[in-house]
């Protein structure tokens, strides 16, 4: 029989992992945490979906004998899961604006916990198990009202890279404060729950606090000798890691024997471990992957199993559901928003950070089974307050969007990450790999500001080598914001390194790194060159991994979703561009070429640009109007470097990459006469970029409209001027 309760325990495991990645996922693309999918995984599969469709089914694959055994499951990934948020609630959170941030989030505590107990008096008495006081169910409401999930908006808040800004930086710090607070606040409900007096949890209360000062003080010195090891080492060994969970058990156990709850005692030994920078981020690796992709989903599925919400099965019981949700909302809102502007906080500022503080997320999730297991709130109230939970968690990313636009944000960094004035040419240059991608910036260089002369004006063009670093885990120790911004750091040094290669010096002032965390790269790019009104995405080749063609994956991506030009470089190493090759036949593409051709024609003074005109046939080859026209107004000395020779070929492709054996860089259009254009079915035929024996340059123009035909000229202009002054 044991043996057979173990294969089903394997098994409901197996559905639970596999269907919480899926609707995980789901959700991660209509740009929700993953914990909203997780939590709606775990509810599919309880009662109220799965038990309601198929009874039969869902009884077998989830018989109450293995209930207990998925309960255990759930507790332990709850204690470690709590000990992860301990060690991430980093105390310099609680240094930036701290007397405004504890007046905005104990009103922010206080309103909706206020609201909460006198909506217990309406609710005591018709959905409360009759075995529990009126204060033991007034705290436990009051405290779901008022939680805020610290680890979910500390994500938000690095997706949208608040982190840097005024409000990233007062919203964490409220958070962290109202954590704290509220986990008190949660410790008092439970001790009063478990004693059924207030007087009675007077024992327990002394007990937690004596604790609290032990560990803030004996078991913080104890805890640093792991810092000191890690210091010497580098590393955290089995054996150190082994001792580090110990402890976390034994301090579970502890709590739990004080008459508090498990989870307490994991979050202190978090919360009092040294925050060494290497020590911590190793620790919460080697801890996170299994918690949160294995044991979290369990507990969620727990939790999904004692959802039902066919108990709301009247009209009255969905209003009492309804204005639950509304006391929830309304009370943080309100709290936050008014303590925020009485501390002078500008509106926008303060109703974001009203959305921001109402995110509930998981945290609550683990408030309500705590009141559930002590029989506290009854089913009814607690599938009541689970839609309260998603419901906050799911609307907080939209209404931030639309209270706080992210074309505001750069608005309110700290330090603004490039010069307000509108430069004339600007070129958005990707960057995954600052130290492989020189060629990449030395094209850009070239493209945008070449070797003559530089200007100091703030008009001049400018390049903004854009490094995204990639969230992809929801809680991933990587995606808190005090290791973003070390991210952020990093990559903005290796870039700075790249820059400060460059020569002259003077060429350095018009290269603007910016460095942000992104979900979706390619999205983030377009959304970028968007607000930046970039005049052209430059980006390199790289092979996607699950495509054998060169512009499929992320670069197909963002040639399909950016509303500007963009351009490929397939990099040969060629580490010059005396000879530029354009092989052309008439369309917009080729034609946006042909113009960064002229481009770095007038730029680069070696330079000299061959225009293979082919024909296959009748077609034509002839120069746009505009092109013919800009052709003339150029500088004879730039003329005089332009050759334009005519080619009849069957075969356009083996033609040009038989005449790019002689060039330094071809630069050629995402059209289908080169094998580069977007084929039905999504993928691209790049016969060209795999023979072309020159570096390649792929263009593909966003708009018929041109806008690269003025930026040339000016680029004349910029050339012609610095001739007279030379000859003068």
């Amino acid at each position: 029989m044991k043996l057979e309760i173990v294969v089903q325990v394997l098994i409901e495991i197996l559905i639970v992992i596999g269907l919480s990645r899926l609707v995980g996922l789901g959700f991660r693309r209509i740009k929700q945490p993953l914990v909203i999918g997780e939590i709606v995984a775990g509810v599919m599969l309880g009662p109220s979906l799965f038990g309601l469709l198929a009874p039969g089914i869902a009884a077998g694959l989830f018989p109450p004998e293995t209930i207990p055994f998925l309960n255990v499951l759930s507790q332990v990934g709850l204690i470690f899961f709590m000990f992860l948020i301990g060690l991430e609630l980093d105390p310099k959170y609680l240094r930036n604006q701290l007397d405004v941030a504890v007046l905005v989030s104990h009103v922010s505590i206080l309103v909706p916990f206020s609201l909460g107990s006198l909506l217990a008096l309406l609710l005591y008495p018709l959905v409360s198990n009759g075995s529990v006081s009126f204060t033991a169910f007034a705290l436990f409401l009051g405290a779901a009202m008022s939680i805020t999930a610290f680890p979910v908006l500390a994500r938000i808040i690095t997706e949208n890279n608040l982190q840097g800004s005024r409000l990233g930086t007062l919203a964490l710090t409220c958070a962290a404060v109202d954590d704290v607070t509220a986990w008190c606040v949660l410790a008092l409900a439970i001790a009063v729950t478990r004693t059924n007096s207030m007087t009675g949890a007077i024992p327990t209360i002394l007990l937690s606090l004596a604790y609290i000062i032990f560990m803030v003080t004996v078991g913080r010195k104890l805890l640093r000798n792991f810092a000191h090891y890690y210091d010497r080492s580098g590393r955290l060994n089995q054996f150190a890691l082994a001792l580090i969970y110990m402890g976390v058990v034994v301090s579970a156990l502890i709590t739990e024997l004080i008459g508090i709850h498990l989870i307490f005692g994991a979050f202190l030994i978090g919360a009092v471990m040294p925050k060494h920078a290497g020590l911590t981020r190793e620790l919460a690796q080697k801890t996170e992957d299994f918690v949160l992709t294995f044991l979290l989903p369990i507990f969620f599925a727990y939790s999904g199993l004692r959802t039902q919400i066919g108990l709301l099965n009247t009209s009255f019981l969905w209003v009492l559901c309804g204005l639950v949700l509304i006391v929830a909302i309304a009370g943080k809102y309100v709290g936050t928003y008014v303590a925020a502007r009485v501390c002078g906080i500008e509106n926008r500022e303060a109703s974001a950070l009203g959305w921001l503080m109402n995110t509930r997320g998981l945290t609550e999730l683990i408030v309500l089974n705590i009141g559930l297991s002590l029989n506290v709130i009854s089913p009814l109230l607690f599938t009541m307050l689970v839609i309260m939970a998603l419901v906050t968690t799911f609307m907080t990313s939209p209404l931030l969007e639309w209270t706080y636009p992210k074309r505001l944000i750069r608005q309110d960094m700290v330090q603004p990450l490039t010069d307000t004035a509108e430069p004339d040419y600007r070129i958005l240059v990707p960057i995954a790999n600052p130290s492989t991608q020189r060629g990449l910036i030395q094209l850009a260089v070239a493209l945008a500001l070449g070797d003559a002369p530089v200007t100091d004006s703030p008009k001049a063009a400018v390049i903004n080598p854009l490094s995204l670093i990639q969230l992809n885990e929801e809680y991933a120790f990587e995606s808190t914001p005090a290791e973003a911004d070390r991210l952020i750091a990093e990559r903005e040094r290796q870039i700075n390194e790249l820059i400060a290669t460059l020569e002259p010096e003077q060429l350095q002032a018009h290269v603007q790194p910016i460095v942000r965390v992104a979900i979706d790269v390619a999205q983030e790019t377009a959304r970028v060159a968007m607000i930046d009104r970039a005049d052209l995405i430059l980006l390199g080749w790289h092979r996607p991994t699950f495509s054998r063609n060169r512009l499929g994956g992320r670069v197909g991506q963002i040639l399909s979703t950016a509303r500007t030009d963009v351009a490929v470089f397939v990099d040969r190493q060629h580490q010059k561009l005396e000879n530029l090759l354009v092989p052309y036949i008439p369309n917009s593409h080729n034609d946006l070429g042909l113009e960064i051709a002229l481009r770095l024609l007038v730029n680069c003074q070696d330079c000299a640009l061959t225009i293979l005109r082919v024909t296959q046939g009748q077609q034509g080859s002839d120069l746009t109007y505009e092109l013919r026209t800009l052709m003339e107004q150029l500088p004879a000395s730039v003329r005089d470097r332009i050759h334009m020779p005519q080619i009849d070929a069957d075969d356009p492709i083996q033609a040009v990459v038989d005449a790019s054996a002689a060039a330094d860089l071809t630069i050629a259009g995402a059209s289908r006469e080169w094998g580069l254009e977007r084929q039905t079915l999504g993928f691209y035929a790049d016969q060209l970029a795999v023979e072309c024996h020159s570096s390649l340059l792929i263009t593909r123009r966003y708009s018929q409209v041109t806008a690269h035909l003025s930026s040339v000229l000016n680029a004349v202009d910029d050339e012609s001027r610095a001739t007279v002054q030379s000859n003068n």
